[in-house]
């Protein structure tokens, strides 16, 4: 055998250095990434995480966002016998406080600290407030989510290039993009029903509802041979996954989007349009 012959790399060389190739830029990490997941070395959530860890460094607030149009405020000049229902019917833990309109955001309240206002004790609502943080849209997530645990925020109030309010970002927003929907006591429980009716008429439904389900209890007639479910329905309308606040107009049925991620929709507000005025 010839020098040549002896210096190339044996067969089990070769495979180790496949295997232990250090990654040249992501591509090639997500490449290695799934290599590991189809060999059994990760599970789907973990595969799942560390993709979305990746996606965060890349991702930017605006992205993600809550929209100036759906975020719940309150009116620093309201009593608090008129916001409490407010932040009951809600059920967020942190409102913005305006002074005026929502470009005029002044502070942070937390709900826990209405407490004192039952207790009967001398409340004033300027008293209460936090400091309210604003952040560019363009900040990346990494970043923000690195703000966050260093300040103790969980709430920032995004700003567009002339400096109005053009939406809000809270820590969960950011950490749902790297391990999914997160649920709270205020979202659906595995054992609720999937369709829920509210006294004005209006439904919170679960993304994976059966249409046939969705038929029986609104009263429609959505066809199921091409998707099974009213997420299929809302995706196969829009052609996209929707995001959070969107509106989707489906016959004669509106659609807004409760919750929703990168990588799936989870529920939606139907309810149905008002008919249009007739001119006289």
């Amino acid at each position: 055998m010839d020098d040549s012959e002896s210096s190339k790399p044996s067969l089990l060389e070769r495979l180790s250095t496949m295997l232990l190739r250090e990654p040249e830029d992501r591509e090639q990490l997500v490449e290695l990434l799934h290599s590991a997941y189809e060999r059994n070395l990760l599970d789907a959530d973990a595969l799942s995480m560390m993709e979305g860890v990746m996606q965060v460094s890349e991702r930017q607030v605006r992205e993600i966002m809550i929209p100036r149009a759906q975020m719940d405020v309150i009116d620093i000049s309201q009593p608090p016998d008129e916001f409490i229902p407010f932040i009951i019917k809600t059920a967020h833990s942190r409102f913005p406080v305006a002074e005026g309109d929502k470009d005029k955001i002044i502070g942070i309240l937390l709900a826990k600290d209405l407490l004192r206002y039952y207790a009967g004790e001398e409340f004033d609502v300027r008293d209460m407030l936090r400091p309210a943080v604003f952040v560019p849209e363009a900040k990346r997530l990494n970043v923000l989510l690195r703000d966050f645990r260093s300040n103790r925020n969980h709430i920032a109030l995004v700003v567009d290039e002339y400096g109005g309010v053009s939406g809000m970002v809270t820590i969960e927003d950011v950490l749902e993009q790297i391990v999914g929907e997160i649920e709270d006591e205020y979202d659906f429980d595995n054992d609720e029903d999937n369709i829920i009716a509210d006294a004005a008429g209006q439904y919170r439904v679960k993304a994976d509802t059966e249409i046939a389900d969705f038929n029986v209890a609104l009263g429609t007639q959505f066809s199921d041979e091409e998707c099974d479910t009213v997420g299929g329905l809302v995706l196969q309308a829009v052609g996209q996954l929707p995001k959070r606040g969107d509106h989707i107009h489906i016959g004669e049925l509106r659609f807004t989007v409760l919750r929703a991620d990168s990588r799936r929709l989870y529920s939606m507000l139907v309810e149905r349009k008002k008919p249009a005025l007739k001119k006289v």
